[in-house]
């Protein structure tokens, strides 16, 4: 059975629906508190995640401007700063090591131009090699489930199927011209709920997608849409190899959508419904939501409960 060890996160996108906040830091960089308590850059907790799920490599795309300062901070405290500034600070010495430890595992490659998601994967092609991996936005929390968190989950998805996974949402029809999505055909007794997806379309008009994109066992109303992890074969760059060889793009990008539809056309490609929740922080009403749901699930939860009792 073909194992999961590596992670592509795409942290390439210059986070302009967090301006202004975006001007001087990167959006996979904003902080936030997390479930343990410690307030760490966004990237940081999606990496944590994806090595408690058992992922052992992890490469991000970033750009020009974001590469250097994602490099600078995964690094530990060096001695000098272990004996000034957080001398009898040993809390401190135990998320040293951990950011050493992704140090280690951590490689970073440049999209040089802004050309698209499916672009911005295609960056990471020769580091992929001929591995199985699992594909992360740089903006989006994964949260941990009674069932395991999303990346577990996914990766639970594939080693059922041995296919190409992506995770999937349903959404109203009044949501769908967001995001790419997908006819899927019920596969029976699968857990987490699993389909086997048919065709896509990206953003599709709803006049479309009632023609073209219903799943049987979704209201009249729904739609299952892509949402943020997958498990991929390598295949997938060839897919994306045609697009950018041929210059294929829609709207003057490279799009992932169209090397998904193409992939599915070539062998069976799996949607599953995820249990665990993820959370969109590129997004200001997102940023809110994902640090409620990290608060709430933090030794702060309590005081948070408190504090708003109090306000209002």
């Amino acid at each position: 059975m073909t194992k999961v060890r590596k992670a592509v996160i795409t942290a390439a996108g210059h986070g302009t629906r967090q301006y202004p906040a975006t001007h001087s830091v990167q959006k996979e960089l904003l902080p936030l508190v997390d479930v343990d308590g410690y307030t760490k850059p966004t990237l940081q907790i999606i990496l944590e995640a994806a090595l408690d799920a058992g992922i052992e490599e992890l490469c991000v795309i970033a750009n020009t401007a974001n590469a250097d300062p994602i490099k600078a901070h995964f690094r530990g405290l060096t001695a000098a700063e272990k004996d000034r500034q957080f001398a009898g600070k040993d809390w401190a010495f135990p998320i040293s090591q951990r950011l050493e430890d992704i140090k280690a595992r951590l490689t970073v490659v440049v999209q040089h131009t802004q050309e698209g998601y499916g672009h911005a994967v295609y960056q990471a092609r020769e580091w992929v090699g001929n591995d199985t991996f699992t594909l992360l936005l740089g903006d989006h929390v994964y949260a941990k489930g009674a069932e395991g968190s999303c990346i577990d989950q996914i990766v639970q998805a594939f080693e059922q199927s041995q296919s190409p996974v992506s995770s999937v949402e349903r959404k109203h029809e009044s949501e769908i011209k967001r995001y790419g999505t997908a006819q899927g055909e019920p596969i029976a007794g699968s857990s987490p709920k699993q389909y086997v997806m048919k065709t896509m379309a990206e953003k599709p008009a709803v006049d479309f997608a009632r023609a073209n994109l219903r799943t049987p066992g979704l209201a009249d109303n729904e739609y299952l849409c892509i949402y943020g992890v997958h498990v991929l074969t390598p295949d997938i760059f060839d897919c994306l190899g045609h697009l950018v060889a041929e210059d294929i793009r829609q709207n003057g990008e490279i799009q992932f959508a169209a090397a998904q539809k193409l992939l599915g056309e070539q062998r069976q490609y799996v949607l599953a419904e995820l249990t665990a929740k993820q959370y969109d922080m590129g997004i200001p009403e997102g940023l809110l939501q994902t640090q409620l749901a990290l608060a709430l699930a933090s030794p702060f939860r309590d005081q948070l409960l408190s504090f708003v009792d109090g306000n209002r």
